[in-house]
This record gives structure tokens, C-alpha cells and sequence, in this order.
């Protein structure tokens, strides 16, 4: 965990905010790669996830930006009403889903909205690498684009805005596949599932295609059987039915367990096991991970075994 000093609040757009974060002490922050992102702890049970938008060359600041979501779940509306310039939060250090492909290949990057911002860092560091990449974004009006004036300053050249759906639409994106071009996509849910299907059709390799995911539909498999969790430190033993969640029965019993996404994609609930068989549902852990069975994400995943343990 960190300790970030907020340096300086810019209202980018009427719903985007960008946050400038410093280490409180003034010392060199953790590094971080393109695409990567950090925690927010807002509060004990308020945790957030945020693209990291500045060069990975930086290590003086992380930048975020956050745009306000109507209704919000608490997370956006805190930062834009709550966080002002000399304030302290504590984040996680950087972590990356969204890895960029090593330096050589051809690059694809295409955002709609927010998901410009991890694009961003993208594109600061393929330029760096001198790597060959087109930026696309989708977006409604110049108005409402974050960091708009800074892509057009500084990739005239990778960059290609539309402000229309017909103009997207027309634009035939992703293109033609090859072996060592990728595509990177981030926005809404449903517009990165219409280009990754898209993609597919055009007979781009799986293992080619990379999106950001911060929200996922939760596993739910029919014939899920009621079993036990035992906290290890109390020995006390809890009934998660076939409905429920171990978060859920956890909270119920008082007992705090960090949550964000709720559906296994962040990682902020990681919760050790003592004992027992976990059934992974998770995102966030490597196949490696799950096989050794020592970690599991009580938002989502269940049990093989009649009874989990719990380092708890």
C-alpha cells in the first residue's frame, strides 16, 4: 500500500476529473507499465480501480482520471466531491491486465469515452519504443473528450477521432490481421465485445486481441450446492447457501473483507485458504495461482469441498 499526496485536481471535461498523485514523502514512486492501474481506497469498503494515463517513463506521479458516472455506485461521485489538492489516499501499487506486447509488433489501440486512458499511456510508451500504432477514438463531441488536445499534440500522425457513430462505423477497424499486429480495446462493455467480435470475424488470432476489464457478468452455474466456510482464527462456521455469495455470509457476520468490482476481476478481496478445494471463478489469478490453492475471491468463487478454511 501507498500513501499519494494529491498534487493537483483539473476538471478535464464537465464529467472527467484528473487527479495528479505524488508520494506523500517525496520519494520515487513504484514503477508501472503501459495499461496498467491502481486501487483507490477511498474507505474500509470503498475501493476503486483506475487507469494509470501518464508515461511509464514517469515515476515523479501517477496520473488518473475518473469521470463521473450517473447514478454512481459511491466511487466517482467521492472523488469529484470529496478529494481536493493536499489530500492523502492510499492506493495499491500499479497492477497490469492490459499488458502491451513487446517491442516489434504493430499496434492497434482503440478507445471509446474513458477507455481512452489507458490508450494513453499506450501510446506515450510505444512512441517511445518507436513502434509502429494507430490510436482511434471514439467519442461523442471535442467538448467531452478527455485529453484530446494532448493526443493531437503529441500523435498527430497514430491518431484518428470520431465524433459519429457512422464515421466509426465506416471506418473498418479493426483492419486486416497479421501475425504480429495487435489490437487493444477499452470503453464500455458492449463496445468492447462489438469489436472484439468484430475482430474475430476478420480472423484476427485470439491471442492477438487484448481489453480491459474491469467489470465482468458474475459466474453462475446451475446446480451450485450450499457449503461451509470456517474462520480460522475463531473457528467460527459459516453456512453459504447455493444463492449466496462467501462475501456476503461474511458480511453478514461482521466479518470486513475489502470489496470493489464484486465480480472477480480486482483482486481487492483476495482472502487466503487454509484448507479445503477452492472453485475458482476469478479473473485476477494466473491458472498457477488458482492450482495452488491458497488464495481465492470470496465475491465469486465457491468451494469443491464441503468445508473452506479461511485465513481469517
Amino acid at each position: 500500500m501507498l500513501t499519494v499526496l494529491v498534487t493537483r485536481k483539473h476538471q478535464e471535461t464537465d464529467t472527467i476529473c484528473v487527479f495528479e498523485l505524488v508520494d506523500a514523502e517525496g520519494r520515487t514512486l513504484p514503477p508501472f507499465t503501459a495499461g496498467a492501474h491502481i486501487d483507490v481506497h477511498l474507505n474500509a469498503q470503498l475501493i476503486r480501480q483506475y487507469s494509470l494515463c501518464n508515461s511509464p517513463r514517469e515515476r515523479h506521479r501517477y496520473l488518473i482520471a475518473v469521470q463521473r458516472e450517473t447514478p454512481s455506485r459511491g466511487g466517482s461521485q467521492w472523488m469529484h466531491e470529496q478529494i481536493e489538492v493536499g489530500q492523502r489516499l492510499t492506493i495499491g501499487t500499479p497492477r497490469n491486465l492490459f499488458e502491451l506486447q513487446p517491442p516489434g509488433s504493430q499496434h492497434v489501440l482503440i478507445g471509446a469515452g474513458i477507455g481512452i486512458t489507458p490508450l494513453l499511456s499506450m501510446a506515450h510508451e510505444l512512441a517511445l519504443r518507436g513502434d509502429t500504432f494507430e490510436l482511434h477514438y471514439r467519442t461523442r463531441d471535442p467538448a467531452r473528450s478527455a485529453f484530446l488536445d494532448q493526443l493531437t499534440e503529441h500523435f498527430p500522425q497514430q491518431l484518428r477521432t470520431y465524433f459519429d457513430r457512422t464515421a466509426f462505423n465506416d471506418a473498418t477497424l479493426p483492419g486486416r490481421p497479421a501475425a504480429d499486429k495487435h489490437l487493444y480495446v477499452c470503453g464500455p462493455q458492449l463496445f468492447m465485445e462489438q469489436m472484439i467480435d468484430t475482430a474475430r470475424r476478420l480472423g484476427w488470432a485470439e491471442a492477438n486481441l487484448h481489453r480491459e476489464v474491469f467489470n465482468a457478468k458474475t459466474p453462475v452455474i446451475e446446480g451450485d450446492q450450499p457449503f461451509e466456510v470456517e474462520i480460522a482464527s475463531t473457528g467460527a462456521i459459516l453456512q453459504v447457501a447455493a444463492d449466496q455469495t462467501v462475501h456476503q455470509v461474511l458480511d453478514a457476520a461482521g466479518i470486513d473483507v475489502p470489496i470493489s468490482c464484486g465480480k472477480g476481476i480486482c483482486g481487492a478481496c483476495l482472502t487466503g485458504v487454509r484448507a479445503g478445494i477452492v472453485d475458482h471463478r476469478d479473473q485476477v489469478l494466473s491458472e498457477e495461482e488458482q492450482a495452488q490453492n491458497d488464495l481465492f475471491t470470496p465475491c465469486c468463487s465457491r468451494a469443491f469441498t464441503p468445508r473452506l478454511v479461511l485465513d481469517l
